[in-house]
């Protein structure tokens, strides 16, 4: 391909992303070697020309492309205190490292969220990384003879060498969790990098092997042999320490920054804390519903006021946010179906207005035992086991027979009575919800009927064998002391990763915000892991030392009350305006012709849901968001140069 063609090529793909960083493009290429590497940069440390990508290292030997935050720069620096600094980029900082420590021995001693690939000219390889968590996207995967990477697919649509076949197995894999799970993508051959991992492949050698340089279940297993020897009120003093630590070195920026605050004990504790270390009032952001159920606006506004923050609120009515659903397919790039991504979304919007960058309270809950399911699914483990599997199917027919709706209306008159672990909104789904996991074998198998949509989508994805991962193959999950423990090492490893990271990054950065999460301070994650179950879950409540830590900065009585979690009333708008755009997209003749689902269950639960005798929104929304997704395809390949 003539040089021209290339970098137009490229200008063409980096285009495509131009959201992620509106504020400078760069290429650069090794035509010898085959190579090119293209950036588009959101700026926020070194507004300059001296944080321009691709960059070269101070030696020349390394080149780079990187998307993300290296919190613990200034540090690094000092440590490479011999070296010339030209800007004060940590794009700059990472390079000098590779310099001086190799690639590997730098990524060990950063701090922060990226994802990056470097290509090395001595030794002529091009390694891929991405931060531990993986807060930060990086697909990759070989094309024929090409190999294409990239932070978002839409880039790698753009190549001629793109295929698009898509993926019948990770579609069932999304069936069931709304979400596909790393390493697969919807497209074959196409896969996202493991957090925490590094790639390093070479045109001789196409063998793609990741390889760790952290692991997440090492982390949850040494936590649990060698626990924090201190009394709980020390966790509690440690955990503030290290979050004020983790807070002040996320709030370095070049910008205006602000935080998501939804009222909750996560967020409320990252404002908190950030506005303890603040001279000026922090902005904060929240987005608010109407609904019964689904409104968190009037606690962030509680919580914005007793802390003095520059609070802006946002009340959505039901039609901005169904204006939302068309942008999802190119905004998620592959299907995703957490209904949580619309609030995500607008929210995101909001904020993008006034800030360039945010702060946000996601992973409290995997850290700390947050979820309802933590505290329920061990209860209800403990009171079905002991139960014949004849009995248990009899009681889960009994609470199907009424629907979510009157179990909301039998139950709201004794709510206020409940205690804090047992008290939610939207009961009656809740219920529904576990009536379908009372016939579980074992507490796995009942951790993965929690967490799972469609429970056999091998039987509604046609042609399809559900491939193993985390939640289904042993050998991948790590062995812990306790059932609780054991989901909050699977909800690390699984849903934080693949579902919220990727609903925030997507939703953030479509609109060109950066988000932060100070809670994946990768010492904060295993300081978390190092704490006795008795010190997170107490008296069926869980988070209990980072209510503590709250507490020292806002009243109780702001904070308790039930989690509610970040969603909206997609039950009723199935029912309702939405209820046109559904049935479109799930025509019976339409599936038929389209060759991916038997329509059968599926045509099942849409009557049983418009007809309010069971709620399926999110089995539903599942399906919806591939057929919308799947909509768009066609378009999207026919567009490339």
């Amino acid at each position: 391909m003539p040089e021209s063609e290339w970098q137009n090529l490229l200008f063409s793909m980096v285009h495509a992303i131009a959201h992620r960083g509106p504020d400078d493009r760069g290429i650069w290429t090794d035509t010898n070697a085959g190579l090119a590497l293209a950036h588009c940069r959101l700026s926020i440390l070194d507004l300059s020309s001296a944080g321009h990508q691709p960059m070269i290292s101070p030696s020349g030997r390394f080149v780079i492309v990187f998307n993300g935050e290296i919190y613990n720069h200034l540090e690094l620096r000092r440590d490479l205190a011999a070296q010339a600094w030209h800007g004060h980029s940590d794009t700059e900082t990472l390079l000098a490292g590779f310099d001086a420590w190799g690639i590997v021995g730098t990524t060990e001693r950063a701090i922060g969220m990226f994802a990056f690939a470097a290509w090395d000219k001595n030794n002529r390889t091009l390694t891929l990384g991405r931060d531990r968590l993986g807060e930060k996207p990086l697909y990759y995967g070989w094309q024929g003879e090409t190999f294409l990477f990239g932070s978002e697919l839409k880039a790698l649509k753009i190549h001629p060498a793109f295929r698009g076949e898509i993926n019948r197995n990770a579609l069932a894999l999304l069936m069931r969790h709304n979400y596909i799970p790393s390493p697969y993508s919807i497209y074959h051959d196409i896969h996202k990098l493991l957090p925490g991992s590094l790639l390093t492949i070479s045109m001789q050698n196409r063998d793609i092997q990741p390889q760790r340089y952290w692991d997440a279940r090492p982390v949850v297993i040494n936590g649990l042999v060698q626990p924090f020897a201190g009394s709980p009120d020390d966790a509690v003093d440690e955990l503030d320490n290290l979050l004020r630590g983790a807070i002040a070195k996320q709030m370095v920026a070049d910008v205006h920054l602000g935080a998501f605050l939804s009222g909750g004990v996560d967020s409320s504790t990252i404002v908190a804390l950030m506005q303890a270390q603040s001279s000026r009032s922090v902005k904060t952001f929240t987005i608010g519903f109407v609904e019964e159920g689904y409104n968190e606006a009037e606690q962030a506004k509680a919580v914005a006021q007793h802390l003095g923050t520059d609070h802006i609120e946002l009340y959505v009515t039901p039609q901005q946010a169904l204006d939302v659903i068309p942008r999802l397919p190119m905004l998620y790039d592959e299907p995703f179906s957490d209904a949580s991504q619309i609030p995500t979304f607008m929210v995101s919007q909001m904020t993008r207005q006034y800030v360039k960058v945010s702060l946000s309270g996601d992973a409290g809950d995997e850290l700390f035992g947050g979820y309802n399911r933590y505290v329920l699914g061990q209860r209800l483990w403990e009171k079905v086991s002991c139960l014949p599997v004849s009995l248990r199917i009899a009681l889960s027919r009994m609470i199907t027979g009424i629907s979510p709706e009157g179990w909301n209306r039998l139950l709201r008159p004794v709510q206020s009575l409940l205690p804090m672990g047992l008290a939610q909104a939207n009961m009656g789904d809740k219920l529904h919800k576990g009536s379908g996991v009372i016939t579980a074998k074992n507490p796995t198998d009942l951790y993965c009927l929690l967490v799972s949509h469609w429970i056999q989508p091998t039987k509604l994805v046609l042609g399809t064998t559900e491939p193993p991962t985390v939640l289904t193959a042993s050998g991948l999950q790590p062995q812990t002391d306790h059932f609780v423990h054991q989901m909050m090492a699977l909800d690390m490893l699984t849903y934080l990763p693949d579902d919220i990271l990727t609903k925030v990054d997507r939703a953030s950065m479509g609109v060109s915000l950066e988000n932060r999460i100070p809670f994946l301070d990768h010492r904060v994650v295993e300081f978390a892991w190092s704490l006795p179950l008795e010190y997170k879950l107490r008296d069926g409540v869980g988070k209990w030392p980072l209510r503590q830590v709250l507490n020292k900065y806002v009243p109780k009585k702001l904070i308790k009350r039930p989690k509610m979690g970040f969603g909206i009333p997609i039950d009723n708008w199935l029912r309702g305006p939405l209820r046109d755009w559904a049935e479109e997209l799930l025509d019976e003749s339409r599936l038929r012709q389209e060759g991916y689902f038997h329509p059968a269950p599926i045509l099942q639960k849409w009557e049983e849901h418009l007809s309010g005798k069971s709620n399926w929104q999110y089995h539903l929304w599942d399906i919806l968001m591939f057929q919308t997704w799947l909509s768009e395809q066609d378009a999207t390949l026919e567009g490339r140069v």
